[in-house]
């Protein structure tokens, strides 16, 4: 069981319902016409906003490619991020993993390239593990935003990365990386995705400059460029940091931290899933599927 299934008071002004980096819309309002894109809910800015073209290599990175149900009928395409953590396994956020006619991953990944629809190597999806206290179904915003995609056979020409022991401390720098959206639009036909992997570096902001979070099981996290910040489309996509030379994952994204405040990406702080929080959940999962 987590450290996270213990629920902090809120640490700043409560938020009801704390829009996620969803994969595809900046709709807040849930209404009978919105409904299905209403689950995928986020700031309307840029992707990574204010980020770069990635400039090192990221073998464990992992793009996820989405179908987006509309209420005619018609069907979107979208993305998620992801993170390979064993050779069969990825790491993403909950949101990134439902099932059913919303938002839902087409069922294969891409792993380690820096381009969101070439290179790497391509796997299916076999079996979808969402945490089991997450719920994504009703308004209020769900904790636990955590999920493990099984692949249908081993990835061996990119190496994984280690889960850190412990999430990063106050101040201390990381780094995130994402296939977002590129460009302010104000409906899912005209959001457009990066092709180009985008990178940003941040730090970990103390909890009470993010709404709602669950300081247990979240990471509030800042940017260490101004104007910039993750956002739709970036959502499961890894939080990482340099410990002993070498990258590990501390972080899966989330969802905007101040929305009631600023609603865009790029105007403030972002939540992530802590990693290393569900690290014995990740362990036990994985040990059981063998």
């Amino acid at each position: 069981m987590s450290r996270s299934s213990r629920r902090s008071a809120p640490s700043h002004r409560s938020a009801a319902r704390r829009p996620l980096w969803r994969p595809l819309v900046g709709v807040v309002a849930v209404g009978a016409a919105t409904a299905v894109c209403a689950a995928v809910v986020g700031g309307s800015a840029n992707a990574v906003v204010g980020g770069q073209d990635s400039t090192d290599r990221y073998p464990f990175m992992v793009s996820i490619p989405l179908a987006v149900e509309k209420p005619d009928g018609s069907t979107l395409t979208a993305v998620c991020g992801g993170t390979l953590i064993d050779p069969e396994w990825v790491v993403t956020a909950g949101h990134c993993a439902l099932d059913g006619k919303t938002a839902h991953p087409t069922g294969t990944v891409r792993v380690g390239s820096d381009r969101r629809s070439s290179g790497g190597t391509v796997r299916t999806i076999v079996e979808k593990v969402r945490h089991p206290r997450y719920d994504g179904g009703g308004d209020k915003r769900a904790f636990d935003d955590i999920a493990l995609l099984r692949l249908d056979r081993p990835v061996t020409r990119q190496a994984p990365i280690r889960i850190a022991d412990h999430a990063p401390r106050i101040g201390a720098a990381t780094r995130i990386l994402g296939f977002g959206t590129t460009a302010e639009a104000g409906g899912p036909e005209d959001w457009k995705f990066a092709e180009r992997l985008q990178q940003l570096d941040t730090r970990r902001a103390p909890a009470d400059r993010c709404l709602d979070i669950n300081t247990a099981g979240e990471l509030c996290t800042t940017s260490r460029v101004p104007g910039a910040m993750a956002c739709n489309g970036d959502s499961g996509g890894p939080q990482i940091q340099r410990i002993g030379g070498r990258w590990q994952l501390v972080g899966a994204t989330s969802g905007d931290g101040d929305h009631e405040v600023n609603g865009n990406c790029g105007g403030g702080p972002g939540i992530w899933t802590s990693v290393p929080a569900y690290k014995q959940w990740i362990t036990e999962t994985l040990a059981a599927r063998r």
